[in-house]
C-alpha cells in the first residue's frame, strides 16, 4: 500500500480504506424514497400554512424527522425509523407532541396516514 505523500506520474496517491464487511453501520438514515415522502407531506403542510420548520436527528439506533409549528417548541410529529424494531412492532413510529407513540409499522404509508388525513381537513 502507498502513503498519501507518494507520487505516481500523475499526483499525489491516497490510501484506499476497505469497506469492513460485517459490521453494522454506525448510522441509520433514510432512504431516497422514505425521504422523498417525509419531504413531500411536509412541503404540502407548510403549504397549508401549518407546519414552519423541521429538524432530522441521525443516530445510532434511529433516524429522526421531527416537524414544527414554530422553530422554538416541541415538535408536533416525530417520525422515527428504528431498523432494530422491523421483527417487533415494526421499524417506523409516528410520535405526537407529548411523547406518545400515534402509530408503528412495518411501512411508512400507514405511519404517516393520520397526518394525510389532517392535511384533508387543513385544506377543506
Amino acid at each position: 500500500m502507498r502513503s498519501v505523500t507518494e507520487r505516481d506520474g500523475r499526483g499525489l496517491m491516497g490510501i484506499v480504506t476497505p469497506f469492513p464487511l460485517g459490521r453494522e453501520p454506525g448510522q441509520v438514515g433514510f432512504e431516497r424514497v422514505e425521504l422523498n415522502r417525509i419531504l413531500d407531506l411536509y412541503g404540502r403542510m407548510v403549504a397549508a400554512g401549518h407546519w414552519k420548520d423541521y429538524a432530522m436527528e441521525l443516530g445510532k439506533d434511529a433516524a429522526v424527522f421531527a416537524a414544527f409549528r414554530r422553530t422554538a417548541e416541541r415538535p408536533e410529529f416525530r417520525i422515527e425509523k428504528r431498523p432494530a424494531l422491523r421483527a417487533r412492532q415494526g421499524m417506523w413510529a409516528l410520535i405526537g407532541e407529548q411523547g406518545m407513540v400515534l402509530k408503528r409499522g412495518q411501512e411508512l404509508g400507514p405511519v404517516l396516514a393520520p397526518i394525510e388525513r389532517r392535511l384533508m381537513k387543513l385544506v377543506d
